[in-house]
């Protein structure tokens, strides 16, 4: 599962729950369980605009127990805790740059490529492959050399074996010839595109036809 999947997934739920939540407190603060006439459920405290959210019995139910606050304190610790990593990892950014390149012979001189300028060189080697019809490509951070991920859409009857045969000695062999790496792992994943179906014909009904009796 993908972080971007992860995402939508966390904040689907969160915003189901924070809207599910705001609409009862709504209307509970409006008054407007009484006017339509409906009985909210028994667990529910705010069902008035008198009424807290918290009533004193509920309050002070568990504060004289020696768990409570341990837990009360641990529990938002953890929640605190595991809303600062999210953001980290949103803020924390997978894509490069730019990418070093090796000058060999050449003392002082540091040499930098344009990370996005590299993978507009390979979306184009590999959107005239054949049988290619739309193609994404992206470097990211690893932990020895860059890693490469693209997405590849092949026309309806394409072959994926060819093209990986392609890829490999194609861009991918000039990519890493360009950065001066022994080898640059990729992630690729293929789709091959259905092709239409065709319409059926329509067919008009036979007529019967009429048996002449002999009589």
């Amino acid at each position: 599962m993908t972080r971007v999947v992860v995402n939508r997934v966390l904040l689907g739920v969160v915003g189901v729950l924070l809207l599910g939540v705001g609409v009862l407190v709504l209307l509970g603060g409006l008054d407007l369980y009484r006017w339509a006439g409906v009985h909210p459920p028994g667990w529910w405290p705010l069902t008035s605009p008198g009424r807290p959210v918290l009533s004193a019995s509920s309050r002070g139910r568990w504060v004289s127990s020696t768990w409570w606050w341990p837990t009360v304190i641990g529990g938002l610790v953890v929640l605190v805790a595991g809303m600062v990593w999210w953001l980290v990892a949103q803020l924390r950014r997978t894509g490069l740059q730019s990418i070093a390149v090796p000058t060999p012979g050449v003392s002082g001189l540091r040499l930098r490529v344009g990370a996005r300028a590299l993978e507009e060189a390979m979306e184009t080697r590999t959107v005239v492959l054949p049988e290619v019809e739309r193609v994404g490509v992206r470097l990211v951070r690893a932990p020895r050399h860059p890693r490469l991920r693209g997405a590849v859409r092949l026309t309806p009857g394409g072959d994926p074996v060819a093209l990986v045969e392609h890829f490999e000695d194609g861009p991918r062999a000039d990519a890493c010839g360009s950065l001066g790496l022994p080898e640059l792992p990729a992630d690729l994943r293929i789709r091959v595109l259905q092709a239409a179906p065709a319409e059926p014909r329509h067919r008009w009904p036979r007529r019967r036809r009429r048996q002449s009796r002999v009589i």
